[in-house]
């Protein structure tokens, strides 16, 4: 490849490398898988013939999808053997990702534990179709299926997130007023004001990796919440910091101990109240946090 042929390979990959990351992240729900989707697609960028390809955001697209299909098969057996309830890796994105409804949306904690559910294909043909309208003839040359079958696929991954989806999509102004109501009773340990933001239903997930104390399972109701939440807080008497930021394109927090940062917690609220508390402490998962810089995605 010669300079000026390497030079326009990098300036295309750089020019799509948000959306790429973004491709790959949801596919994946792993910041660190995909970045190692995105070195490999890279690789594999350099060695194209640049000038020859039609649409190189596509084909750039095509290649990091099937390295993405290819690593989200290896960790689903990752996943067979992990201790505890998973959850994504948190991104600290951008505030402006948040006006992107649809982005912001597919990215939230809710979001991606619903698109664990589908099989590796369907969720990169909902994640291409629903998140980033790529059209059904490119969908699948990157999965290597017919357009037909692309489609049938689309059609049977929307009726299966649809089942499962959020019932509804509240602002981030007002899940930031919830947010704050419970960052006052967390930080104060107020066991009743706990109460009174949580949805009696709420599920509360938490994810340790098996390194830290975590529930193995998910925790539904607001009573039983607020006791394992009790529980850890008299174990521990460090000062309780939670920092608002953006997690996912949502509200969220950067959960400190006497400064030290323990997680990351987001929440889903419907009709005023937490009705999903989401709460990462796997520090391989927290790596980035506190040094990365906000993300700003496609």
């Amino acid at each position: 490849m010669s300079d000026h042929a390497a030079h326009a390979a990098t300036d295309t990959f750089v020019a799509h490398r948000n959306l790429l990351f973004t491709v790959a992240y949801e596919m994946l729900g792993s910041a660190a898988d995909a970045e190692d989707v995105l070195q490999e697609t890279w690789l594999r960028w350099v060695k194209v013939e640049v000038g020859q390809v039609r649409d190189q955001r596509a084909y750039l697209v095509r290649i990091t999808t099937r390295q993405a299909l290819n690593r989200l098969r290896t960790m689903s057996r990752r996943k067979e053997t992990y201790v505890g309830s998973w959850l994504p890796e948190p991104l600290i994105t951008a505030p402006d990702v948040a006006e992107d409804v649809e982005l912001a949306e597919s990215m939230s904690m809710a979001m991606m534990l619903v698109l664990e559910t589908l099989s590796p294909t369907e969720r990169a043909v909902f994640v291409l179709r629903e998140v980033f309208d790529v059209d059904y003839d490119e969908i699948a040359a990157a999965v290597d299926k017919s357009p037909a079958a692309v489609r049938q696929i689309a059609h049977r991954a929307r009726r299966h997130i649809d089942a499962r989806r959020p019932r509804s999509v509240v602002s981030a102004a007002e899940t930031r007023a919830v947010l704050a109501s419970f960052q006052r009773a967390l930080e104060t340990r107020d066991l009743q004001g706990l109460l009174d933001v949580l949805a009696p239903e709420v599920v509360f997930v938490s994810d340790g990796g098996g390194v830290k104390r975590s529930a193995q399972r998910p925790i539904t109701g607001a009573d039983r919440t607020v006791r394992f939440l009790a529980g850890g807080l008299a174990k521990n008497d460090a000062t309780i910091t939670l920092d608002p930021t953006v997690v996912n394109g949502h509200p969220g927090f950067v959960f400190r101990l006497d400064g030290e940062i323990d997680g990351v917690m987001t929440a889903r609220v419907e009709d005023g109240r937490i009705t999903g508390l989401y709460y990462v402490r796997n520090p391989q998962k927290l790596t980035h946090i506190g040094s990365q810089t906000p993300l700003t995605l496609r």
